[in-house]
């Protein structure tokens, strides 16, 4: 298949782009560092082919999407992957800027890449879509206010897709990870205080990229009949907790 990663330089983008290269499949990894991307192509090979594209950029990301079908072929699968976390300040306190560069990076720029391929997708009657939510978009969190939001706006998009393709043969799934280690998100998060970023996973054994990426490749593996909705993952470590309740003194 030919496969398009968003977010593809690192993380979970890059895990899954080496799984799937390792599988057979051509994978056209999309990100924001040229230099990452052709680090990466001289890594995995010629079955991977990088684009620089910001998904944020409405009109750069239908212009790379049409270059992609053009000059590689058809987009068999999309995986929205980009995204970002910025702070864990409650609402009063927390940044604008932040909000909306959550907003544009994980509602807007995931609405504009799925939108570029389902036209394909629906004229050829086969296509996958698979967006990358959270957790923290159905267990709200102190400080997760917009990130959180962002997610579950993901989660209930998958499933309005899905409503809108039935009968087709086109896949769409949500796929939601707890606390997960090993990539640049908590570093992001905190605007590059790894310290602070290491604290969120001390004592904790956390998913980790690879277990996304073989969670992709499982479901690759499934027959063209079978569609999963969505998938909640988190680690042993975690589970979700007790609604807080504010008892007076």
């Amino acid at each position: 298949m030919n496969i398009v990663i968003t977010g593809a330089t690192a993380g979970f983008g890059l895990a899954m782009a080496r799984t799937l290269v390792n599988e057979g499949h051509t994978v056209i990894g999309t990100g924001r560092r040229a230099d990452r991307l052709a680090d990466i192509r001289t890594e995995l090979g010629e079955r991977f082919v990088g684009r620089v594209l910001d998904v944020t950029r409405r009109d750069d990301v239908a212009t790379v999407f049409a270059a992609i079908a053009k000059e590689v072929g058809p987009i068999d699968a999309l995986i929205n992957n980009a995204g970002l976390a910025l702070g864990l300040e409650g609402a009063d306190q927390a940044s604008l800027d932040d909000w909306d560069t959550m907003i544009d990076t994980n509602i807007k720029g995931l609405v504009y890449c799925t939108r570029a391929v389902l036209p394909g997708m629906v004229e050829r009657n086969t296509g996958w879509v698979i967006n990358l939510g959270s957790t923290a978009g159905t267990y709200p969190y102190p400080g997760g206010n917009v990130y959180g939001a962002t997610k579950a706006f993901v989660h209930q998009f998958t499933l309005n897709v899905r409503a809108d393709l039935v009968g087709k043969n086109i896949r769409i799934t949500s796929i939601e990870p707890g606390l997960c280690g090993g990539t640049e998100f908590s570093a992001t998060r905190f605007k590059g205080d790894e310290g602070r970023a290491q604290k969120v996973y001390e004592g904790t054994t956390p998913l980790t990229a690879d277990d996304l990426a073989n969670t992709v490749r499982w479901l690759f593996s499934l027959p063209p009949h079978v569609n999963i909705n969505a998938i909640e993952m988190m680690p042993t470590c975690q589970a979700p907790g007790p609604l807080t309740v504010k008892r007076q003194g």
